[in-house]
């Protein structure tokens, strides 16, 4: 019996991978997160499962369903949003699968900000504006963060930032990263990327806030901001495809090589 932690993807069941279908197919008990994973996700399930939504379980209560499995030998499909890896809550779930010596495999998914980047049609790593991406939340009442990751810290970088259950502190991230970003750096809100009534939101630092508010969202948004967001950039061109620069996969006679990457 194996218990598979699933990235079910940001919500477009097509976009769940092949592999992560294949265990749901297989497995005689699903626990899908139904608040953020759509129940077209788990139809796939086989005839006769046991399909169980889990956003009003608490940990032990899922926790006794899977043991209840186990004792049945049967494989559990425990289907979370997007990368299990990001904001799952699976490593609680991980620690007491091990002190019950339960076995069990992570399955990725496609994370939210990479959803979100394919929606706007855009890179988040430019050339010479942004080479990194950083993953973040905010302290909200249920969980505090660590001291020194603070978007006021992050912001110092100039990378461009994902903010993940923050949509309700819009003021805070405009104090925190105007600092560092200027008020005109570009913003960029999808709330339930990918789904049926997905909504894209682009503005400023400066402007964001309203936008966001006229809307009517409070919940289940990313929030994404950073240089490379903006929807023209003058920028060069990366050296991978640069005739001038040879690399080991495209050598040129009498041209020292350099190693490929992929800015």
């Amino acid at each position: 019996m194996t218990v598979y932690f699933i990235g079910a993807g940001p919500g477009d069941p097509d976009l769940i991978t092949v592999k992560a279908k294949a265990r749901i197919e297989a497995c005689p008990v699903c626990l899908f997160a139904g608040s953020l994973v759509p129940e077209a996700v788990v139809a796939c399930a086989p005839e006769g499962a046991k399909v169980m939504d889990t956003a009003a379980m608490t940990l032990d209560d899922t926790h006794a369903e899977i043991l209840a499995a186990h004792k049945r030998g049967e494989d559990v499909a425990r289907v979370h949003s997007g990368d299990p890896s990001l904001y799952g809550a699976i490593a609680e779930q991980i620690r007491r699968l091990r002190k019950d010596d339960i076995p069990f495999e992570i399955i990725p998914g496609v994370p939210a900000y990479a959803a979100m980047a394919a929606t706007i049609g855009q890179e988040l790593t430019i050339p010479e504006i942004a080479q990194s991406i950083i993953l973040t939340r905010m302290s909200m009442q249920s969980t505090s963060m660590p001291e020194g990751e603070t978007l006021e810290n992050f912001g110092r970088s100039g990378a461009t930032i994902a903010i993940h259950l923050a949509v309700r502190n819009m003021r805070e991230i405009e104090r925190q990263l105007i600092p560092h970003y200027g008020e005109d750096c570009p913003v960029v809100v999808g709330y339930r990327v990918s789904w049926p009534d997905q909504e894209i939101i682009r503005g400023t630092l400066k402007d964001i806030r309203m936008k966001v508010r006229k809307s009517k969202i409070t919940r289940t948004a990313l929030i994404m901001v950073g240089p490379a967001l903006a929807e023209s950039h003058e920028f060069v061109d990366s050296a991978l495809y640069d005739p001038a620069k040879p690399h080991v996969l495209r050598p040129v006679v009498g041209v020292d090589l350099v190693e490929p990457n992929n800015t």
